[in-house]
């Protein structure tokens, strides 16, 4: 592991685990909000195609006709020999919507986000979009894909602007038809042209950044044309002109390696707690085993995988103990990350769905963990009391997810208060540890591990011995926020837990809307004129 000083971050600074050309010519690049960063979508920001998962998504749901998957299958193959255009593509695309509520198609652009388009975002354009954010500079996306596949994404990143191609809707009803021009070749320049005319944009200063040549129009258009994970056509024609290229593999189909490492990754939680039962049996102690097995799995697991860990301030992990740890939850690679960090005399919360698991379950068990119903408040309260004795008469340290489930993104999730109330009953400080990029290595819903440097900084103790019941809430959002501030983040408004004004004041402080921390601004739904995706 590497050590790092602390050093709090600037809100939108960005945190990368590997040095990029294009990222580092953006924070090295004039700021202001007169420079464009453009983005295509598919292939650029996700790895793959967003229609390919819709069209998958809606034959697993058996809502395709066997005439609509024929229909289907023919234009496909049209397109592919270059018999149709994209027109021709979205035309009889459209055909199949006429009549259908768009309403529903948004939900159905929700949902596909979240099931499948969120683990595709490549965290380099993420890291890239970010800086540029940072430079003040104007961010939008340039699509041909509808405006369902993208505005969740674009929601995510943080993206009000979106360009994109269009169905024609009639009182809140496709109509079969697409509106022109479609936001594809010399329909991505007028679109660009537009948002110029828009906000004063100097495009002769501004970036495109697209993996396809049918985005060669845009490309020759602006000053900075940069090309992101380019197809074979794209790279011929960014060598010749001398454009900068990079590509990424952190997303997309993985290699047998990556399996590989996630295979023996895997069972090596199993391995290691097979090698701790010889100190087990000879010494007759549990916990020496379980300590042996933790660092050992941490240890390997990571090496495995090659995860490598930059810790700031690792101090705070051995200075208040015992403890209760509390980190975001971003991915089934946060496991073997805070075994490798804390290494003993630890024990952890789990949902009860995983104790059911052969050998897993028996093994995390063992290993200290409680497990709990997180549809039963009051059941989980009760199954915690335990870990109460596991502090203060064992000594050991608890590990908990406050937002009880992985998040879809690196954003931060709402806290829920089991550990807070823990640490008070327990009368332990609280440690916050806050990983910044554990997305890298494996996205919710997402099986294979990846190589990666993983950012994670450790945040002094927080004394609890002055909490009360009453100024709860605020003490869990003053403890949010310096994971917010940390992540770069937007900090929840609210005043600190010991400004908290008189009882029936406080209740209302205590309660302030959690959808909306570090919200970001919502993706304008552009006209049709503009290439609304209706």
């Amino acid at each position: 592991m590497r050590r790092k000083a602390a050093r709090q971050p600037l809100v939108g600074e960005m945190r990368v685990p590997r040095p990029q050309p294009h990222l580092e010519e953006v924070l090295a690049s004039e700021p202001g909000p007169h420079i464009a960063a453009l983005f295509d979508f598919d292939g650029t920001i996700i790895a793959g195609y967003s229609a390919t998962a819709m069209l998958r998504e809606k034959f697993q749901r058996r809502e395709m006709s066997v005439e609509e998957i024929a229909e289907t299958a023919n234009v496909i193959a049209q397109h592919s020999l270059g018999n149709i255009g994209f027109s021709g593509v979205m035309s009889a695309a459209a055909k199949f919507m006429k009549g259908v509520d768009e309403d529903s198609f948004v939900e159905f652009g929700e949902e596909l986000y979240k099931k499948h388009i969120a683990r595709k975002i490549y965290p380099e354009t993420r890291a890239i979009i970010e800086a540029h954010q940072a430079k003040g500079h104007r961010v939008a996306i340039v699509s041909s894909a509808t405006i369902y596949q993208i505005a969740p994404t674009a929601r995510d990143l943080g993206i009000a602007d979106i360009k994109c191609s269009s169905y024609e809707i009639e009182d809140g009803v496709f109509t079969g038809e697409i509106i022109r021009p479609l936001c594809f070749g010399e329909g991505k320049v007028l679109a660009a042209e537009e948002l110029a005319a828009e906000y004063g944009l100097d495009l002769d200063r501004s970036y495109f950044y697209s993996d396809s040549d049918d985005d060669i129009e845009l490309l020759e258009r602006v000053g900075k044309p940069r090309p992101l994970n380019p197809n074979l056509k794209l790279k011929a024609i960014a060598e010749e002109r001398g454009w900068p290229v990079q590509r990424f593999a952190s997303r997309g189909t993985p290699s047998w390696v990556d399996y590989t490492r996630t295979l023996y990754a895997t069972g090596s939680l199993v391995g290691a707690f097979a090698a701790g039962l010889p100190i087990w049996a000879l010494t007759r102690s549990q916990r020496e085993a379980a300590n042996f097995s933790i660092g050992l799995f941490g240890d390997f697991a990571t090496a495995i995988t090659g995860v490598e860990l930059d810790v700031e301030d690792e101090k705070h992990l051995w200075s208040a103990r015992p403890c209760v740890f509390i980190f975001n939850h971003q991915s089934k690679a946060d496991v073997m990350i805070l075994a490798k960090l804390i290494r003993r005399d630890m024990g952890g919360v789990g949902k009860k769905e995983i104790k059911d698991i052969p050998i897993l379950g028996k093994l995390m068990e063992w290993g200290g963990t409680v497990f709990v119903d997180r549809a039963d408040g009051k059941s989980a309260i009760k199954a915690m009391e335990p870990l109460v004795d596991a502090i203060r008469i064992e000594g050991k340290s608890i590990c908990i997810a406050p937002e009880g489930t992985r998040t879809l993104t690196p954003k931060l999730g709402a806290f829920k208060k089991g550990a807070f109330h823990l640490a008070m009953q327990a009368g332990v400080p609280i440690v916050p540890i806050v990983i910044h990029n554990a997305t890298d290595v494996a996205p919710k819903n997402e099986f294979v591990m990846r190589p990666a440097t993983v950012r994670v900084t450790v945040l002094p103790p927080v004394d609890t011995s002055k909490w009360s019941v009453r100024t709860l809430n605020a003490h869990v959002r003053d403890v949010r926020n310096l994971f917010l501030r940390t992540l770069g983040q937007e900090a929840e408004e609210g005043e600190a837990a010991e400004a908290t004004p008189p009882k029936k004041t406080a209740r209302k402080v205590a309660a302030p809307k959690q959808a909306t921390p570090g919200k970001k601004p919502a993706p304008k739904k552009p006209s049709p004129r503009k290439g609304r995706t209706a």
